[in-house]
């Protein structure tokens, strides 16, 4: 999974998300969901993050049953939250595992994207994913002066206030700078683009498509097959 090429990750969300509208009866449902799941124990470095997304999507399923039940379709219930979990579980695991620079490259070279969009795109990702660094360092240097949270509730609020706020203008700097760098170096006006890293296609990525299709295409033949 780690070897494969962006686009075939964001492959593996949109064959589920094209498969889930096939899922329409509990055999289908636990069908699909147990293929993603053999898969993901076969192919995933880890099962920590994927449980971690698996528990999130959950949530959301076990919502959607909830409100199916209420509506007097029981029998239902089971197969929408299976359904939710078809669509939103192996994009939310795939996209923990995509790098944002690779996107960038593979989507500007494979797809000829514009590569004016596509930079801007892969720098916002890059920010983003500096959000969880950036928060933890401040954690850190507030608590050097001694301004950690407390099990106060009031405490404990106004500090995530606080937090949010100096994220805030951080992330304002960040992009600020960003910016500026950016337009140094001709974003802004060039029209013909080069690329640091190429964007290849190996084996393995021919393999990873033919599996991505595989798993969308579960529920659908076992959907003719019932």
């Amino acid at each position: 999974m780690l070897r494969l090429n962006p686009l075939v990750l964001l492959s593996f969300g949109f064959a589920s998300l094209a498969g889930s509208f096939f899922v329409r009866d509990l055999t289908t449902a636990v069908v699909a969901a147990g293929a993603y799941a053999v898969a993901g124990v076969l192919f995933l470095p880890t099962w920590r993050y994927p449980l971690a997304c698996l528990a999130l999507c959950g949530i959301s399923a076990g919502l959607i049953g909830f409100s199916a039940w209420r509506l007097g379709n029981g029998d239902h219930a089971p197969v929408a939250a299976l359904r939710i979990l078809v669509l939103a579980w192996p994009g939310a695991v795939v996209v923990g595992f995509v790098d944002p620079s690779r996107l960038g490259d593979h989507v500007a070279q494979r797809l000829h994207a514009p590569g004016r969009p596509v930079a801007a795109f892969v720098a916002s990702l890059q920010r983003v994913s500096g959000l969880a660094t950036a928060w933890q360092q401040l954690a850190r240097a507030r608590r050097v002066r001694g301004e950690g949270p407390t099990r106060n509730p009031v405490v404990a609020a106004r500090y995530v206030g606080s937090m949010t706020f100096a994220m805030l203008a951080d992330a304002l700097r960040g992009a600020s700078r960003m910016s500026v760098a950016m337009d140094a170096r001709g974003f802004a006006t060039t029209t013909h683009r080069t690329w640091a890293e190429p964007a290849l296609w190996a084996r393995a990525d021919t393999v990873g498509l033919a599996l991505a299709v595989a798993l969308g295409a579960v529920a659908p033949v076992t959907l003719l097959l019932t």
